[in-house]
């Protein structure tokens, strides 16, 4: 059950948008800054995303004729031109994602501005507009960051987990929605094996690793809901991985009821059903503005 059901375009039953985090291999630098860029096997592995996994899940969404969003730190962006172009070009949102994956809680509140602002300005030169939402690396969003986004004019956050549907984050300088995501949703847990950041999760086959995410779309089908994986391409775009999701894809296609798009989109339509008067929840912050402890 859903407490506030969107009404989704075209009679859909439920959204869905698959996003992937195109990290690269931002992870080894920012991880290990002295000698990542001599690290040889998690740098060819996190290259393995833009270089082979993007244009092979591109080419499924081309075929299928759906378009979704890619968040993608600006860094990346630079290093993998070619990426940006072919994301551009078949028409996928490139979200931001920080410029270097740098977890925004490890830098003062004056440097998070300069690496957020570094990032947007990579997104305006390379793709001619600034981005309209933000995933935060490792989903570490602080009071500051929402703070950030309002200011900037963002969308949207794609980080937090306090619902199944969109709902509306309202702070004294504004509102930004959130688009919100959960562990079970997310491919790190099953597949991400990576010693020198320490994940040593036991990696499982694809059928299973997989297995829980479709098992989330059916709840979200059923409920009339939002399905919204965070998928990784160096993780779930290997071959055998992509495969399975692939046959799926092509299974659920053939439902006609489910509404494949690019996150901006399904915010702009959660607004837009929120101003002709439909219910969507509100989260009012900061939580709390010092620490919880026993004696508080």
């Amino acid at each position: 059950m859903i407490q506030n059901p969107i009404t989704w375009p075209n009679g859909a039953r439920c959204a869905c948008a698959i996003t992937f985090d195109v990290d690269a291999d931002s992870l080894i630098h920012i991880s290990r800054p002295q000698d990542g860029f001599d690290r040889l096997n998690p740098i060819s592995m996190g290259r393995y995303g833009p270089t082979v996994a993007v244009p092979r899940i591109v080419e499924t969404y081309r075929r299928l004729g759906i378009k979704q969003t890619f968040f993608m730190p600006a860094w990346c962006m630079e290093t993998y031109p070619d990426t940006v172009d072919l994301l551009l070009k078949e028409g996928h949102e490139i979200g931001h994602h920080s410029y270097l994956h740098e977890d925004p809680c490890s830098h003062s509140g004056a440097e998070q501005d300069y690496w957020f602002d570094k990032a947007t300005d990579v997104h305006v030169k390379m793709t001619g507009r600034a981005p309209r939402g933000y995933r935060a690396p490792v989903y570490n969003v602080t009071q500051g960051v929402i703070d950030r986004l309002i200011a900037r004019n963002f969308l949207y956050d794609s980080s937090l987990m306090a619902d199944d549907m969109p709902y509306a984050m309202q702070t004294a300088a504004g509102e930004v929605m959130e688009l919100p995501v959960h562990w079970g949703n997310d491919d790190w847990p099953p597949f991400a094996h990576y010693a020198e950041i320490g994940y040593l999760m036991p990696v499982r086959a694809p059928s299973d690793g997989l297995r829980g995410f479709f098992e989330e779309f059916e709840a979200a089908y059923a409920a009339g809901g939002l399905w919204l994986p965070v998928l990784h391409p160096f993780l779930t775009g290997r071959l055998a991985r992509w495969q399975q999701m692939e046959r799926w894809l092509d299974s659920v296609m053939t439902r006609g009821d489910i509404w494949f798009a690019p996150l901006e989109d399904i915010c702009r339509h959660v607004l837009a059903q929120r101003a002709a008067g439909q219910t969507v929840r509100t989260e009012h912050l900061p939580y709390y503005t010092r620490p919880v402890h026993l004696g508080a």
